[in-house]
């Protein structure tokens, strides 16, 4: 390599060296990168190129259109903001409405979904209903049998004059372009998140997760479903649990500027007219707050939010997620609620979807947490997909967020906390009947599997930051 190419590539590295260090991040996140660069500097820098640029600093939409949608946002849900928060949720609230803007919004209603036959079926009904426009927003949408289902009802709603705007997370559907090509011929207005131009780019690993639907402003969906065969029909051998929520009342404005704001991103355009937010009556009994993160957000919102809720627990705490994969604020928050006497119960599946490196590295997590007390249980009658928080009969939280790095660091996601006693019990015991169907994990038992399955499963760790 000629001498300029070698000091052009050692410059680089220490710029980058000097700029990881300059960010003030995790200390051992800068020193792992550091070491990576200085002993495998090639690899390191295609690495870092793909992983490790930061990005809390780049904005989705500017100052002005944020506060263009908040203002409409606020004029939507006047009237039905919580003034007065109940002690036991006063922090919680306080938090997400802080680092989120996400607003406590009374009068809403909700019915739960777990299973996607009954849940597919309603919303196909409001789709159905729309009259002025359906913003359809999901991490997956398949041109199966589900998704052909979805693209007549688009298409025709299209055809009839709704404004229909779908937002698909590109990567994930990258061999489905045709089916999208197909519906925008057709006259729905397609925008993918983060378009793929090229594999090798910077973003790549940035994917929109979020499960978002709004229909007239009126009426949102979100959870953790998305649009494919096998959540009605289930995978290999097993059922398919999975766990989403139907929303009406004032709080659908808070879902449809999450909608909004990702269109903006993804296509420039600034949706800021007040039909998207009607002012929706009362139509229920549950004080919600709808909060959203992502890479680019200044906090981790949610992640905030759902640690909250293991810190201030008193009594129980119970925690469904496909991918367990926790930071360290994370695993240390639940194993202190249960080393301070409070029930908590992990429920992870004991089958892979598709990544076995992800379950091997799930598994890596479980001596901590036995050791410190939390009960942890193997879903055995599927694939458990659903990312659910629920505890002490008060709050719960449900949406697109799993309990990993990647949601958390790599992912835009959207979750609802709803803080009500009725629904909370309601969630409570959906976990127990859930539980019936699982097998605990021993711990002098699973302290005894084989030096080959802890190896593997400490290698696939290494890698749970980019998992």
């Amino acid at each position: 390599m000629a001498a300029w190419l070698n000091t052009l590539f050692i410059v680089i590295l220490v710029s980058i060296i000097v700029m990881e260090v300059a960010e003030n991040g995790h200390p051992i996140r800068t020193l792992s990168w550091i070491l990576l660069l200085v002993f495998l500097p090639v690899v390191g820098l295609v690495l870092y190129f793909f992983f490790g640029r930061d990005r809390k600093n780049r904005r989705m939409v500017s100052v002005e259109d944020m506060s263009r949608l908040q203002e409409l946002t606020a004029r939507a849900v006047e009237g039905h903001v919580r003034e007065s928060i109940p002690e036991e949720h006063r922090n919680l609230v306080t938090l997400l409405h802080t680092a989120g803007k996400a607003a406590p919004v009374d009068g809403n209603d909700v019915r739960v979904y777990t299973d996607f036959s009954a849940m597919y079926a309603d919303l196909l009904a409001d789709l159905e209903s729309a009259r002025h426009h359906i913003h359809f927003q999901f991490f997956k949408f398949e041109d199966d049998e589900m998704g052909r289902k979805a693209e007549e009802i688009l298409v025709r709603k299209a055809q009839e004059g709704v404004e229909v705007r779908l937002q698909i997370d590109d990567l994930a559907n990258l061999t489905r372009r045709g089916f999208y090509r197909r519906m925008a011929k057709k006259g729905v207005l397609v925008r993918p998140f983060l378009r793929v131009r090229l594999l090798l780019s910077s973003d790549t690993n940035y994917r929109n997760h979020r499960k978002n639907v709004v229909i007239d402003g009126r009426v949102g969906y979100t959870g953790g479903m998305n649009i494919a065969k096998r959540y009605a029909v289930g995978i290999r051998d097993g059922i398919w649990r999975d766990t989403h929520i139907r929303v009406s009342g004032p709080v659908v404005a808070e879902m449809q500027t999450a909608f909004l704001v990702d269109w903006k991103f993804s296509t420039k355009e600034l949706l800021d007219n007040p039909v998207y937010f009607p002012k929706v009556p009362a139509v229920g009994p549950y004080m919600m707050q709808v909060a959203t993160s992502g890479p680019m957000g200044e906090f981790r919102v949610i992640m905030q939010g759902i640690l909250r809720i293991f810190s201030e627990s008193r009594r129980y705490v119970y925690v469904q997620t496909p991918y367990f994969i926790p930071n360290e604020p994370l695993g240390m928050a639940l194993r202190n609620a249960a080393l301070a006497g409070v029930d908590v119960r992990l429920i992870i599946p004991r089958r892979d979807d598709v990544n076995f490196i992800v379950t091997l590295a799930s598994r890596s997590y479980i001596k901590d947490l036995l050791e410190a007390g939390v009960k942890v249980f193997f879903y055995e009658k599927g694939f458990m997909h659903a990312k659910t928080v629920v505890a002490d009969d008060a709050v719960v939280s449900v949406g697109s967020t799993n309990l990993d790095i990647r949601s958390f660091e790599q992912d835009f996601e959207i979750n609802a906390f709803i803080y009500d006693r009725d629904m909370a019990v309601r969630m409570r015991d959906l976990f127990l009947q859930d539980q019936q169907g699982c097998s605990r994990v021993d711990a002098e038992s699973w302290a005894g599997r084989s030096k080959i399955s802890r190896f593997g499963e400490s290698v696939a760790r290494l890698f749970s930051p980019l998992l």
